[in-house]
């Protein structure tokens, strides 16, 4: 028979208790030192983690082996005395704990995914900009962004955990299925309905981010390319993603795919140009014909693409003002792509001097002139061509390359500026069309 040290009402400490704790709290102690002196200041390194959130995740390490330590003393001793019971469940002193364990378990998770793995990728974005395109938000905004979707993903599985371990996962109605089987709709498909978009959401982050990012980098892929496939691969998740909602929430995917089909024919007849758009989207992300970053011009519109969406494209003009347009005036109307396969692209300018003008001094000040231009390319080397005898004028024509298509009325219009300034110095008249009109008496 074990030696009992000493007797707390109906419970008896023997040695065997003893020893137990004891043992207990050598093995917590050692993993706390484990964590907290060697893998956390290994897994943050280089990290650029402040200490007071370093600190904060070794505190709540060891509140979580504290708490951890206490449930193993009233499982141990045997002193896990009820609180309440109730017709379907018993509540204990050691569901406290559990409740306690559950909250600081997730603290130390969220912790260790938002400020370890995901400020990780973003600040290597930050000390990186052009090896890592990020969305285009800020990377502090989508930091943010992903931190909150993984904070609701913790919240919601921490009260799924909590409405099992205390049994009040009520049902709310029931139904029967054509199977026969009788399904119960719970609070915790609600939860998991909300659950399977934010993982979506996750899961989506974590491909694009993480894993494509290397893909991206090795293969060397465009920045259009990147943002097609990106989007892409959104509306597929997106789509299992509601199809498992849809299931979760006890609905016949099969009968609604079929209605769908029905609803979608009579749909289609009116909605022919929307339909038009949607499958003109799939083919800009397809073909890449026209690509996020590319600078277009529509009839008079002239601007860069900052989005390419499933029915329209946003194209912001030179005034800073967005203007969405149907996808299918991207693909069945004329379109000039202006830095399609290169962001080089050559303008001209016309230029006339009055007869008598030395032409080659003329040559070296509209080059001159050109290169102490900003915006302006050194290679292709800008270059002048003695186009024609006019009827007024010596006729040029002034070439140039820019990767500044947006302002290029600007850029011209500079450059005229300071070609007028350099005849006006060196007397280099630029004529204006005369007429001679000849006059005859008929006697």
């Amino acid at each position: 028979m074990e030696e009992i040290l000493f007797s707390i009402g109906a419970y008896n400490f023997t040695y065997n208790h003893l020893v137990g704790l004891i043992l207990s709290v050598i093995t917590l102690w050692l993993i706390n030192g484990l964590i907290t002196r060697w893998f956390l200041p290994k897994v943050t390194a280089n990290k650029d983690i402040e200490d007071y959130s370093l600190n904060s995740a070794k505190r709540n390490i060891s509140v979580f082996l504290g708490l951890c330590f206490i449930l193993i003393v009233i499982l141990f001793l045997g002193i896990d005395a009820d609180i309440f019971k109730t017709q379907e469940f018993t509540y204990r002193i050691s569901h406290i704990i559990k409740i306690l364990l559950t909250i600081q378990g997730f603290r130390i998770l969220f912790w260790f995914v938002t400020d370890v793995i995901i400020h990780g990728v973003y600040a290597n974005a930050e000390s990186n900009p052009k090896k890592h395109p990020l969305d285009p938000e800020t990377p502090e905004e989508h930091e943010s962004l992903i931190n909150r979707i993984f904070k609701n993903i913790l919240i919601v599985l921490a009260i799924i955990f909590l409405l099992n371990l205390f049994n009040i996962d009520y049902s709310l109605f029931s139904k029967t299925l054509e199977s026969g089987e009788i399904f119960n709709f719970r609070i915790s498909n609600i939860l998991i309905s909300i659950l399977i978009f934010l993982v979506a959401q996750l899961f989506i982050w974590m491909f694009l981010k993480v894993i494509m990012f290397s893909v991206y980098k090795r293969k060397k892929v465009e920045l259009g390319a990147q943002f097609a496939i990106n989007q892409l691969f959104k509306y597929v998740v997106y789509i299992f993603a509601t199809i498992f909602v849809l299931d979760n929430l006890g609905l016949n995917i099969s009968i609604l795919l079929g209605g769908a089909a029905a609803l979608l024919v009579g749909i289609g007849l009116g909605l022919q140009q929307t339909f038009n758009d949607f499958i003109a989207g799939l083919v800009l992300l397809f073909e890449r014909t026209v690509a996020v970053g590319d600078v277009l011009e529509i009839g008079s519109i002239i601007g860069t693409v900052e989005r390419i969406g499933l029915r329209s494209s946003i194209v912001k003009n030179r005034a800073n003002v967005s203007i969405m347009l149907p996808n299918s005036k991207l693909v069945n109307d004329n379109v000039i792509n202006w830095t399609h396969f290169d962001t080089k692209v050559r303008f001209e300018l016309n230029v006339g001097v009055a007869y008598g003008s030395d032409t080659k001094l003329v040559k070296d000040i509209l080059l001159a002139t050109v290169s102490e231009t900003k915006h302006i390319l050194k290679y292709p080397v800008p270059f002048v061509r003695f186009s024609e005898f006019g009827n007024s004028s010596l006729d040029f024509k002034l070439f140039f390359f820019t990767r500044q298509v947006l302002i290029i009325e600007d850029i011209k219009s500079e450059i005229r500026f300071n070609i007028d300034a350099e005849f006006r110095k060196h007397n280099i008249s630029i004529p204006f069309p005369q007429t001679d009109v000849w006059l005859r008496k008929d006697s």
